[in-house]
């Protein structure tokens, strides 16, 4: 479950809207995240700033993660992202570790929780 959370950060702030990552954040959440064994590729995209879909993994290649748009609070940003394990959407909270590293806390809406780290693979 923690490498889930994990995921979900990642996801979470690559969904954050144009404007909120505005040539800092939303940039480097660009790219390829891996979790588990998931990887996640982070894109640009018109309807919520940014989207996160499963490309390899266990289960649920295909599925885009981000649910919502991200909004941002302090250094972090709070939104909600799917679990690519079991496609649960957490209401979650995004913080940047590193360039490379992205930590995720959040809960489903019947407050099973869950964290975890995302490490970028390029």
């Amino acid at each position: 479950m923690k490498s889930f959370i994990t995921t979900l950060t990642v996801l979470t702030l690559t969904l954050a809207s144009g404007a909120a990552f505005a040539g800092s954040k939303y940039d480097d959440m660009v790219g390829t995240w891996k979790w588990e064994g998931f990887t996640i590729q982070v894109k640009k995209c018109d309807q919520t700033g940014v989207c996160a879909k499963v490309v390899s993994g266990p289960k649920n290649v295909g599925m885009q993660m981000i649910k919502s748009k991200l909004v941002e609070n302090g250094h972090d940003f709070m939104g909600k992202v799917a679990h690519p394990q079991t496609g649960d959407t957490y209401n979650s909270k995004i913080s940047m570790v590193s360039a490379d590293d992205w930590h995720i806390d959040g809960c489903t809406a019947q407050n099973v929780c869950a964290s975890g780290d995302f490490k970028r693979v390029k």
